[in-house]
């Protein structure tokens, strides 16, 4: 290990140095840790990374791509803070022999209780209602509740299978949609049965745009769509549309296309919506536990025993 080199090419915003995991990194070898924006650039991501034998991804705007790969010859594992590997090009990464491995299950019941926190505050129209008391107003609006309503929850992983959970206890009834286990005919059936559809599913080139037009006219009117998954998850266009028609109830929106939202970004013009700048799993617990498993994994692959392995077809 005395050879090894641990780069965290993206810490920023920073949460990782200072931390338990990086003291925990520097007990195994060297910890490089890079606190400057900048690595969506590859040549700038290739550049910090140079030669060392592990990078710590800790943000999704890193692109870790073939061209990355290919200038970083050393590099052995990437280590993710988080579950999603959409920023990864996993056949790349297979083909050269470089382990990726994420942290599932370290986020779910943070993310799952904020998908309801969504669901209840676009039913319950808390942003429009504490607006107006704050303009002196006393709005008597009829708002949604969950009890007896139904959700449509697609994707049953770890985060998924939390929110299901939760929502039962509020006395919804909940409809799974497994992109392993269900047709895309089932997908269209609860669909047209939810009140309430919260996405939950990796992003991949067969999920991209798992909800578009198609999917809205599918809907009931009213429905309220949540996403704290990916952003382009949802066929943006189809969603500014299904909003603007009020075909849908509202939505809530934890993931973007673009990230940081851009201020003439047409979702901050629509009423119905609650939005939060993807953070549904920041919390003191999970930033400790998620951290700390990501350098476990390191760990455990320099050991040559590895964990939380993720391939091109996982």
């Amino acid at each position: 290990m005395t050879d090894t080199v641990i780069v965290v090419p993206d810490d920023f915003p920073a949460v990782f140095e200072g931390s338990a995991a990086h003291e925990r990194a520097q007990g195994l070898c060297v910890v490089r840790v890079c606190g400057e924006r900048g690595a969506d650039d590859s040549s700038e991501l290739a550049r910090r990374i140079g030669s060392a034998t592990v990078a710590v991804n800790i943000r999704a705007y890193s692109h870790f791509t073939d061209a990355v790969f290919a200038a970083c010859p050393n590099l052995r594992m990437v280590s993710i803070w988080g579950v999603g590997t959409d920023n990864i090009d996993l056949e790349s990464a297979a083909r050269r022999g470089i382990a990726v491995c994420n942290t599932p299950g370290a986020n779910a019941i943070a993310v799952a209780e904020h998908a309801i926190a969504l669901m209840l505050a676009v039913a319950r129209k808390i942003r429009q209602i504490d607006s107006a008391m704050r303009k002196g107003e006393w709005p008597r609006e009829m708002l949604g509740q969950l009890h007896g309503k139904t959700l449509g929850l697609f994707g049953t992983g770890n985060i998924g299978a939390h929110a299901a959970k939760l929502a039962r206890a509020f006395g919804m009834t909940v409809l799974e949609w497994s992109a392993r286990r269900n047709s895309l005919a089932e997908r269209d059936d609860i669909l047209q049965q939810a009140d309430f559809v919260s996405l939950h599913v990796r992003l991949t080139p067969q999920t991209r745009g798992f909800i578009g037009a198609r999917e809205f006219a599918f809907m009931k009117p009213g429905a309220i769509v949540i996403n704290t998954g990916r952003g382009a998850l949802i066929d943006r266009d189809a969603l500014h549309e299904a909003l603007a028609k009020q075909h849908i109830g509202g939505a809530g929106l934890d993931v973007f296309h673009d990230e940081p939202l851009k201020a003439d970004d047409p979702i901050l013009g629509f009423a119905n919506t609650v939005l939060s700048p993807h953070n549904a799993g920041q919390t003191p617990e999970v930033r400790r536990d998620g951290l700390l498993l990501t350098i476990e994994n390191v760990e455990r692959f320099l050991a040559g025993v590895p964990q939380n392995v993720v391939g091109p077809n996982t």
